[in-house]
C-alpha cells in the first residue's frame, strides 16, 4: 500500500508541475482572449483580425508553414525511396549526413545566409565575375525567401525521419503481389504504399508546419516583422494594456490543435495494419552507374546547400575583414577570444550554462520518474500523463513564454524583474519529452526480471532503482540529458521573450543583440553561434549513437 501511495504521489507531483507551468499559463491566454472587462466577449478576437497588419502577418505565416511543409516533403520523399529501395556504397554514411541540417539552428544560419547573399557578398561577386549579372541582386527583397529557405533546410530531416520510418515498415511483398495481379506500379503505389505511409507523413507534416509557422528567431534575424510570432514578440511591452498578443497566441493554439486533430482524423479514418509475419524489409535493387551518379550528386548538392549558411557563419567568425571579396581578406581567432571579454557575449555564455545545466538536472529527475512510471507501473491516468509530457513538442515556445509573462505578472517570479526561475522552468518543460523518450526507450530494452530479482532478494524499491535500474539506463540518461542541455543552450523563443534585461540575457538573446550591433557585434555573434552549433551537433551525434533508429521518436509529438 505504501508503494502504491508513493507511486501516486510522484504522479500527482508531476501532474501539478505540468498543470502550474503548462496548462494554467495556456488557460490564462485563452481567458484573456475572450474575457473583456470581466465578461465573455468574442468581439475583441474578431476586431484583431480586422487589422490589415495582422491579416498580412497571418497570411505570411501560413505561406511559410505551407511552403516549408510542401518543399520538405518534395525533398524527403525521393530520399526515403532511394535509401530504402536501392543498394549502393556508403548508404549509411549518406543517410547520417542527411540528418546534419537538423542540428543546425536556422536562427544562427540566418547570420551566414545574410552575409553570403549580401549586396557585395560572395554570391553576387562570383556571379558578377562570371558575367551572369551586372549589378548586385537583392536576394531577399521578398522578405519570406530567406526565412522559408532556412526553415526547409532545417526541418526536412524531421519529415525524412517520419517518412523513412513509415516506408521501412511497408512490406515489399504487398506491392509486388498487387503488380502480379495486374496493377500498374503507379496504382500499386497509390493504393498500397500511400495509405500505409500516411500516418508517418501526417506526423511529420504537422510538426514541420507548426515549427515553421511559429518560428520567432529566423524572421527576427531577417528583420521581417510581418509574421504572427514577431507580432506577438512586439506586444510584450504592452501585454497588460493590450489583449492583442493573447488573441494572436490563442489563434496559434487553435491552428496547432486543429492540425493535430486533422492528422489524427486522417490517419485514423482509414487504419491499415501490417501483419507481424510479413516481410517488411524492402527488397533493395542494385543501381546502375548512372543511377549511382544521380544519387550521389543529388545528396551531395542537398547537404552542401543545407550546411552552406552555417559554413558561412564559421567563415564569418574567423574573418578579420570580409567585404567585397569571395573569401575574407584576412583570418583571425580573436573573435573567439573576444567573446570572453565582451560583457554581452560573456553574460550570454555564463547565463546559458547556468540555466541549461539547472534545467537539465530537473529534466533528468522528472524524466526518470515519468519514464519509470510509464514502463513499470499500471496506474490510472498514465495515458494522460504521457500525452501531457509530449505536449511541449507540439506547443510553440512563443505561446509558453508569452503565457508565462502574463500569468506570472506581479508574482515573486515575474520575468520582468528576474526571468531566471521561469527560464529554467520553460527550458525544463519544453525539453522534458526528449529525456522521457530516451529513458523510456532504455526501460523498454531492459528485462524487468533483473529488477524483480532484486526486489525478491529483499532490496527496497529505491535501492533497486538506484543500484540496478539506473546503472543500466545510464547511457540513455546521458543521451537524453545532453540533448536537453544543448537544446536549452540554443533555445530561441523562451530566451528572446522572457529575458528583458541585458544582465539576464541567455546565449541566443546575446547573439540576437550582438548581431544588431555595429563594429564587432556580428563577428562575436557568429563565434557564439558556431560554439552553439558544435555543442548541439555533438549532443545529437552522441544521442544517435546510443538510441540508433529510435532517435526519430524524440521529434514526434505523439
Amino acid at each position: 500500500m505504501k508503494n502504491v501511495n508513493y507511486d501516486r504521489l510522484i504522479i500527482l507531483f508531476v501532474y501539478s508541475v505540468l498543470a502550474l507551468f503548462l496548462i494554467l499559463p495556456v488557460g490564462y491566454i485563452l481567458l484573456k482572449s475572450f474575457y473583456v472587462n470581466g465578461s465573455f466577449s468574442p468581439n475583441f478576437f474578431i476586431l484583431v483580425f480586422d487589422n490589415p497588419l495582422v491579416r498580412k502577418s497571418l497570411i505570411n505565416s501560413f505561406i511559410t508553414g505551407i511552403l516549408t511543409t510542401v518543399i520538405a516533403t518534395v525533398i524527403s520523399f525521393p530520399l526515403c525511396f532511394i535509401m530504402l529501395r536501392y543498394r549502393f556504397p556508403f548508404k549509411g554514411l549518406l543517410r547520417a549526413f542527411l540528418l546534419v541540417p537538423m542540428v543546425l539552428p536556422p536562427f544562427v544560419g540566418a547570420i551566414g545566409l545574410k552575409k553570403f547573399f549580401a549586396g557585395y557578398g560572395p554570391v553576387n561577386i562570383i556571379l558578377t565575375k562570371l558575367g551572369i549579372i551586372t549589378a548586385p541582386l537583392d536576394w531577399f527583397s521578398v522578405g519570406l525567401t530567406g526565412v522559408i529557405v532556412l526553415e526547409v533546410l532545417h526541418l526536412y530531416p524531421i519529415m525524412f525521419l517520419n517518412l523513412y520510418a513509415s516506408m521501412a515498415g511497408i512490406s515489399s511483398v504487398m506491392q509486388e503481389s498487387a503488380e502480379n495481379l495486374g496493377a500498374s506500379k503507379i496504382r500499386a503505389f497509390r493504393t498500397i504504399t500511400v495509405p500505409l505511409m500516411a500516418p508517418g507523413f501526417f506526423a511529420g507534416a504537422v510538426i514541420v508546419f507548426i515549427w515553421a509557422f511559429t518560428d520567432l528567431g529566423t524572421p527576427l534575424m531577417f528583420d521581417f516583422n510581418n509574421v504572427i510570432p514577431v507580432q506577438i514578440f512586439n506586444m510584450i511591452r504592452s501585454i497588460n494594456q493590450n489583449n492583442t498578443g493573447y488573441t494572436l497566441c490563442t489563434f496559434i493554439l487553435i491552428i496547432t490543435c486543429l492540425f493535430f486533430y486533422l492528422s489524427k482524423l486522417l490517419t485514423g479514418k482509414n487504419h491499415y495494419e501490417i501483419q507481424a509475419d510479413s516481410d517488411t524489409v524492402p527488397r533493395e535493387q542494385k543501381l546502375s552507374f548512372t543511377g549511382l551518379f544521380f544519387i550521389y550528386f543529388f545528396v551531395t548538392v542537398l547537404i552542401s546547400v543545407s550546411i552552406l549558411p552555417h559554413i558561412s557563419v564559421l567563415i564569418f567568425s574567423l574573418s578579420e575583414k570580409w567585404f567585397m571579396s569571395i573569401l575574407p581578406a584576412s583570418w583571425t581567432f580573436s573573435h573567439y577570444r573576444g567573446i570572453f571579454f565582451d560583457p554581452l557575449s560573456y553574460t550570454g555564455i555564463k547565463n546559458s550554462l547556468l540555466l541549461s545545466f539547472t534545467s537539465m538536472f530537473f529534466d533528468v529527475v522528472l524524466g526518470i520518474m515519468i519514464a519509470y512510471a510509464l514502463t513499470r507501473k499500471k496506474i490510472r491516468g498514465l495515458g494522460l500523463l504521457d500525452t501531457l509530457v509530449m505536449l511541449p513538442l507540439a506547443l510553440p515556445g512563443v505561446i509558453v513564454a508569452f503565457g508565462y509573462i502574463g500569468f506570472f505578472s506581479g508574482t515573486i517570479i515575474d520575468p520582468r524583474f528576474n526571468p531566471v526561475p521561469l527560464l529554467i522552468i520553460a527550458y525544463t518543460i519544453r525539453r522534458l519529452p526528449f529525456i522521457v523518450r530516451s529513458v523510456y526507450s532504455g526501460f523498454q530494452q531492459r528485462d524487468i526480471t533483473l529488477e524483480e530479482a532484486s526486489l525478491g532478494l529483499g532490496a527496497s524499491r529505491l535501492t533497486t532503482i538506484v543500484k540496478v535500474s539506473l546503472p543500466l539506463m545510464l547511457p540513455n540518461i546521458i543521451a537524453g540529458g545532453l540533448l536537453c542541455f544543448s537544446f536549452a543552450m540554443l533555445e530561441v523563443s523562451d530566451s528572446l521573450i522572457l529575458a528583458m534585461q541585458e544582465k539576464f540575457y541567455p546565449l541566443t538573446k546575446s547573439i540576437y543583440s550582438l548581431f544588431n550591433n555595429i563594429n564587432e557585434g556580428p563577428y562575436l555573434a557568429s563565434a557564439l553561434g558556431v560554439i552553439g552549433i558544435i555543442l548541439l551537433a555533438a549532443s545529437i551525434m552522441f544521442t544517435s549513437k546510443i538510441l540508433g533508429k529510435k532517435t526519430g521518436e524524440l521529434f514526434r509529438a505523439g
